[in-house]
């Protein structure tokens, strides 16, 4: 089985396929979302201590956060897609 790995920085990648949204932590909505799966543990820090400047929400219910700006892992996405 072939998948594509997406670079969310710093070394960390994830299976694109498997990418619902890419968004900005930013708006109140994601910070509620951030908040509870890291009360039910299905928070995922990927950003080596540092700012977390993007939230991937993925089909198995867990959130990634990332210090790479979203459109920057958006632009890799679709350049992954595009490579299909």
């Amino acid at each position: 089985m072939d998948q594509n790995l997406l670079n969310i920085g710093f070394g960390n990648t994830v299976v694109a396929e498997r990418v619902v949204a890419i968004v900005s932590p930013n708006s109140a909505p994601i910070k509620r979302l951030k908040d509870e799966a890291k009360d039910e543990k299905r928070l995922i820090d990927a950003t080596h201590g540092r700012r977390t400047r993007s939230t991937i929400v993925m089909d198995s219910n867990h959130i990634v956060l990332s210090a790479i700006q979203a459109e920057t892992i958006s632009q890799r996405y679709s350049t992954l897609k595009a490579s299909e």
